[in-house]
C-alpha cells in the first residue's frame, strides 16, 4: 500500500563547493574543504574557522511510495 514517505540521502558535496546552512547550529555560509565517507571538513568564509564535522548534508525527497519497504522479495 502507497503512503506519503520522506526519503533521505547523502548529498555528494565537493570540495570547494559553497553552500548555505538554513537552520540549526551550524547555520550560515561555509566552503567544502574537504569530503570523506564519515567526516565533511568546512570553513567559514567570514571568520576562518575550519570545523570537521560527521556528514550531515542530506537531499530530502517526499513521495507516494510502499511502506515500510519489503526486502524479503
Amino acid at each position: 500500500m502507497a503512503e506519503n514517505v520522506i526519503f533521505f540521502k547523502r548529498y555528494p558535496l565537493s570540495v570547494g563547493q559553497q553552500i548555505f546552512i538554513e537552520d540549526g547550529p551550524r547555520m550560515g555560509d561555509w566552503i567544502v574543504i574537504s569530503v570523506g565517507e564519515k567526516k565533511i571538513g568546512l570553513r567559514c568564509p567570514v571568520s576562518g574557522t575550519e570545523v570537521n564535522w560527521d556528514r550531515f548534508c542530506y537531499f530530502v525527497e517526499e513521495r507516494e511510495s510502499a511502506f515500510p519497504v519489503d526486502d524479503s522479495t
